[in-house]
């Protein structure tokens, strides 16, 4: 592993680092009876204190779909992959979103065909030729078949 690689695992794992120990504080302030555990009120005030209204029933479902033990409560392990997922979910309709800008709203749309991304980067005030956004497509068209699905826009997006 070369000098460079080196350093981005380093600083990749203390970004991680830094985070998990972010989601440490802020569950240890959230678990208000300090048993290490969230309850669904407890995740229900947390939501209240930063303007997101959850019902009872809202917090037991999500508290539900979450606890990996089965005890009706979130252990730390629990609260992140809760986060994560919830992060995961937001940048997918951030995505989408981006998406729906390029996306062709001629003939049924759901792809970027060269003719879309044109029209959009022209509203960027990208000036490019059909031939140039053609090229731009074929980078990324993992099928070959000439346009940019949502998944190879995904990927795209990553990398």
């Amino acid at each position: 592993m070369n000098s460079t690689s080196k350093r981005s695992t380093s600083s990749s794992l203390k970004k991680k680092s830094n985070v998990c120990y972010e989601l440490e504080r802020v569950f240890n302030h959230i678990d208000e009876d300090k048993d290490g555990k969230l309850s669904p009120s407890e995740l229900q005030t947390c939501l209240r204190t930063i303007g997101q209204d959850l019902s009872s029933e809202d917090a037991e479902a999500v508290v539900v779909s979450s606890d990996s033990d089965g005890d009706g409560l979130l252990g730390f392990e629990d609260f992140v992959r809760l986060i994560e997922a919830e992060e995961e979910e937001e940048q997918s309709r951030s995505l989408r979103e981006a998406f729906g800008m390029y996306e062709t709203t001629d003939g049924g749309g759901g792809f970027i065909t060269p003719k879309s991304l044109k029209r959009m980067l022209s509203r960027l005030g990208e000036r490019t030729t059909i031939e140039k956004c053609e090229v731009m497509i074929k980078r990324f068209d993992l099928d070959g078949d000439g346009v940019i699905s949502f998944d190879e826009f995904k990927l795209m997006m990553m990398l």
